[in-house]
């Protein structure tokens, strides 16, 4: 879309003013009804600038609609990738298996050799095993001994499978609460994060609507200015409209007296003629007629004069 001329805009109206000429109803026209029609010439001009937000509005839709598009090509692509990989993978798999086919009977061999060690060291380990749980039974022994203690203290259990029971539930519960406050910590990030996401784009968007408010103030700050320029040379036009109006009703006024002085002079009544220009016609001829008899009058007066000599 065009940018909107505001010069254009005023200059034709101006213009369109000064073809059409003054109407009397204008000169009449009340401060309040000139300031009626400012207003509406305003709302014209708030509606140009309505029109070209909206515009603006269904580009940015269209810039998003677009957005989306090369958002959605890049997650093919990204697919696309994925899958490559995944046969690249796929074919380093299979080069694995055929090199562990080769280096298996090898590794059996070895595997033979190292059967016996093994075996050794298992058997160590048992007996280091079997020591332990015999040092786990001495503990249980005297764990054994404290339960039934707490056992003949209190009312709550009948025998030590209770007890056992009841700390297997409370262990339990305990997992369980432990499990729902992971869960509840990940999808409170999961939360978060997507918070901060809309939080970012909603200050993208203010940020943008900022950028072009300010624009649309300027573009109103310079109407307004042009406006003014506008309606100071309209005044003053006016004004000067006036003033000639006026010195026109004057020399219209002085022409109609010289007019019937003329006539009067004569002795005669004076005829009524359509306009000022008329008059004038009338008054240009009376003066040449004077022009014409001082020259023969100054011309006898010398003749007379050299027949006395």
């Amino acid at each position: 879309m065009t940018a909107f001329n505001f010069e254009h805009y005023f200059q034709a109206k101006f213009a369109e003013r000064l073809v059409q000429g003054p109407d009397a109803s204008e000169n009449h026209m009340t401060a309040a009804t000139r300031l009626l029609e400012k207003k509406r010439e305003m709302l014209e001009l708030e509606q140009v600038l309505a029109a070209r937000k909206e515009a603006f509005q269904m580009k940015m839709a269209a810039l998003s609609a677009r957005r989306e598009e090369l958002d959605k090509k890049e997650l093919e692509l990204r697919g696309s990738l994925i899958k490559f990989d995944q046969f690249l993978i796929e074919n380093d798999v299979k080069k694995q298996r055929a090199k562990k086919k080769t280096s298996q009977e090898r590794f059996e061999k070895e595997r033979n050799t190292q059967e016996v060690s093994q075996r050794t060291i298992e058997k160590h380990r048992l007996k280091v095993l079997l020591e332990k749980q015999r040092e786990k039974m001495s503990l249980e022994k005297v764990y054994r001994s404290y339960l039934e203690k707490v056992l003949e203290g209190t009312n709550e259990f009948n025998e030590l499978k209770d007890i056992l029971r009841k700390h297997e539930t409370l262990s339990s519960n305990l997992e369980d609460l432990v499990e729902r406050s992971t869960d509840m910590t990940d999808k409170l990030d999961i939360t978060k994060k997507q918070f901060r996401g809309i939080v970012k784009k909603n200050d993208e968007k203010i940020m943008g609507y900022t950028n072009l408010i300010a624009d649309l103030t300027w573009r109103k700050e310079q109407a307004e200015t042009t406006l003014q320029k506008w309606e100071s040379l309209w005044a003053h036009i006016q004004n000067t409209a006036s003033r000639n109006v006026l010195l026109l009703g004057r020399v219209k006024m002085a022409t109609g007296n010289i007019y019937v002085q003329i006539y009067k002079q004569r002795g005669l009544q004076p005829k009524e003629v359509e306009g000022a220009k008329e008059q004038l016609k009338k008054i240009g001829t009376y003066i040449n007629d004077l022009k014409d008899i001082i020259t023969e009058s100054a011309k006898a007066e010398e003749q007379g004069n050299k027949d006395m000599s």
